[in-house]
């Protein structure tokens, strides 16, 4: 039985993720530092659902205690280590930059040392398409510059990718970045503007709307999005002999065993149209505030998931509508407890 090791097993992404590779014969070993940055009943709530296996244990510390992490993982002894641990929100970094220095960059650091010092099969760590910050050209893609991030928690997550590609070539360590597009879906983030969204049209209160509206993004259903990293563990870069090598379109470094990899929808969806497909889903009509755009924010997201499908056979495909009602489905079911 192979060990993973992912952080970030209270979250979202993390919580997802575990839940499939426990299902697919994996032992998990996850770490979480159960902040109170949204609410930790939430978070409780998927740590218990994942105890409910015996191939899955974790521990709640922060990624931050260095000393504790390098024990726990010597104790875990992981072939492979997903990092999802993070501060998330893109507003959110608005207010707390600090939070997004110490834990993306630091926390980061650390779980790379370890990966290094273990010499695990495979490290894999979670960017963003924020990274592609003022980048125009769509679809996005890999090869693409991304060297004008809107927020700190894109700059961060910037600096995450450039630190393990000197990781990866100091020590040979192979490592993939997956950047993830407007992820949504069950045990979401109460700070996500879908929960925002449904809890609004339910209680009759307005829904802020920003950019009057005109704003299109790549979403991507959490079950697509987990199931593509699970494919990429089996992918691990390595260090071609060549520049020549290198297959037209894909993002592995000359350099290193290093690789970027989008997972997104691969379609562009305006906000408005995904606000009807939760109204539907509801059954009850949205009270829209339109607002200007907010600091930071884009007005588009677009993933290219080409190099994906090239290195797995799979591309993401859940329809808007359908993961939508997936998530109402389980908001009511929830929140009826």
């Amino acid at each position: 039985m192979r060990t993973v090791m992912v952080t970030g097993t209270a979250g979202f992404i993390g919580f997802h993720l575990a839940k499939l590779l426990i299902a697919e014969g994996f032992r998990v070993v996850g770490v979480d530092s159960m902040t109170d940055y949204y609410d930790t009943a939430l978070k409780q709530r998927r740590h218990a659902i994942l105890r409910e296996s015996n191939a899955f244990s974790a521990e709640e510390f922060d990624v931050l205690d260095y000393p504790r992490l390098r024990k726990f993982m010597d104790q875990a002894a992981p072939e492979v280590i997903v990092h999802l641990a993070a501060q998330a929100g893109v507003r959110y970094s608005l207010e707390e930059p600090r939070a997004y220095v110490e834990t993306n960059i630091t926390g980061t650091f650390n779980v790379m040392e370890c990966a290094r010092e273990l010499a695990v099969d495979h490290l894999l760590m979670a960017s963003t398409s924020s990274v592609y910050g003022a980048n125009e050209e769509m679809p996005y893609a890999e090869t693409h510059k991304a060297d004008t991030p809107m927020t700190i928690y894109a700059a961060t997550k910037k600096a995450n990718e450039a630190m393990a590609h000197s990781y990866a070539h100091l020590w040979n360590l192979p490592t993939t970045m997956f950047r993830f597009f407007t992820v949504y879906g069950p045990y979401g983030r109460p700070d996500m503007a879908l929960f925002k969204f449904t809890k609004g049209i339910k209680d009759g209160t307005p829904i802020d709307i920003y950019n009057h509206g005109e704003m299109w993004r790549d979403f991507t259903y959490v079950e697509d999005l987990v199931r593509g990293i699970r494919l990429l563990i089996d992918v691990p870069p390595k260090r071609p002999d060549s520049r020549q090598d290198i297959a037209q379109g894909d993002s592995l470094s000359a350099a290193a065993p290093f690789r970027i990899v989008n997972i997104g929808n691969g379609d562009s969806v305006r906000l408005e149209d995904f606000i009807d497909a939760l109204e539907q889903a509801i059954g009850k009509p949205a009270v829209r505030n339109y607002m200007d755009m907010q600091a930071g924010d884009v007005p588009a997201t677009w993933a290219d998931s080409s190099l994906l499908f090239e290195l797995t056979g799979y591309r993401p495909q859940t329809d808007v509508r359908e993961g939508v009602r997936r998530f109402v489905d389980w908001y009511e079911d929830y929140y009826s407890e």
